[in-house]
């Protein structure tokens, strides 16, 4: 079964391997467009302001800030812009699976030299938006830029709305952790009860942040979920394994690299002296995971008699398996 899941990195402004990356200067403003994937977009630095039109809503101006989260769905339009000196950085996270090229994000531009309406007739387009020719030349060919464009230092744009936040961006740095383990580890988990937008998208997400030294308990998806994991900071060891108990991926990892894990494989990472923190998706809004070690394993959960026939062991053996790991789940400190 050959898989290439080697790390990659996620592109600037157009994405493959399921991800891509926005990148705004100051004054730079990303034409609206709407994507054939649904996604999760994460700010990972800067300051800035996003329009979210959703089919059939009113236009949503939101303030933007590192750490935040916002689930974008199939057919929302959706445009960026900064406003600040620090670079917005912006990682977008998706299925490709429905989309025109599988692994690729596929954006459909509203203006611009790649607008939708500069493939209509000016007949066309004249009827539809009940305005002269004379108005559907300027309104479709003043805008030669492609998909980003710097705006003048006096242009005044919307200003976002505290409330219209509400049920579209999460901030997964403020956020209540759901796992805190000393000297292990934190996890933000996104899902539909914090962001119930994500069942639309059809994903959820976690922010995990692992001590230095640590190691994330080898587990799987276990509602036949895949998953995209991207390395924010930091950096450390991955290990995949795969059908018939293949290791299909052995490999170091730092910040900007992006991996899969596919369906029902287990993964775990072990993180250097300075820790590891990664944004991942996964395919599911509402992702269960079983794991492999730790005090919530599988194997905790199995009878003594299970696990001695399973491994062809003896009771004594079975027993000081049995025995470690009792108060530790998830995420273990590196050892003393």
């Amino acid at each position: 079964m050959a898989i290439d899941l080697s790390p990659k990195l996620a592109k600037k402004v157009y994405g493959g391997d399921g991800a891509a990356k926005l990148a705004l200067e100051k004054n730079g403003f990303a034409l609206p467009r709407y994507s054939d994937s649904a996604k999760v977009a994460y700010v990972l630095q800067g300051n800035g302001v996003a329009g979210i039109v959703l089919p059939e809503k009113e236009e949503k101006v939101v303030a933007l800030k590192k750490g935040d989260a916002i689930a974008l769905p199939f057919g929302v339009v959706t445009w960026w812009y900064n406003k600040e000196d620090t670079e917005l950085v912006v990682l977008l996270l998706g299925d490709t699976s429905k989309a025109h090229k599988t692994g690729e994000f596929t954006d459909f531009f509203l203006t611009g030299s790649h607008g939708i309406f500069t493939g209509f007739s000016a007949e066309f387009v004249s009827r539809a938006w009940d305005v002269d020719e004379d108005a559907v030349r300027s309104l479709v060919g003043n805008q030669t830029a492609e998909g980003i464009v710097k705006l003048d230092e006096s242009f005044e744009m919307p200003e976002p709305k505290e409330e219209h936040r509400e049920g579209f961006v999460y901030n997964c740095e403020e956020a209540p952790l759901d796992v805190d383990i000393k000297d292990g580890g934190k996890v933000v988990v996104l899902n539909t009860k914090n962001l119930p937008l994500v069942a639309e998208v059809g994903l959820g997400a976690d922010l995990v942040k692992l001590n230095g030294g640590a190691m994330c308990s080898p587990g799987f998806s276990c509602d036949s979920a895949l998953q995209v994991t991207y390395i924010v900071s930091g950096g450390g060891r991955v290990q995949i394994v795969g059908v018939d108990g293949q290791r299909v991926l052995e490999t170091t990892v730092k910040a900007g690299h992006l991996f899969i894990v596919p369906r029902f494989f287990v993964v775990s990472k072990i993180c250097d002296p300075d820790g590891m923190s990664w944004f991942s998706i996964i395919t599911t809004p509402n992702p269960v995971f079983t794991h492999l070690a730790g005090r919530t394993s599988v194997w905790k959960a199995l009878s003594p008699q299970v696990l001695e026939a399973s491994f062809k062991v003896s009771p004594d053996v079975e027993q000081l398996f049995r025995s470690k790991r009792m108060n530790e789940e998830i995420f273990f400190p590196p050892p003393k």
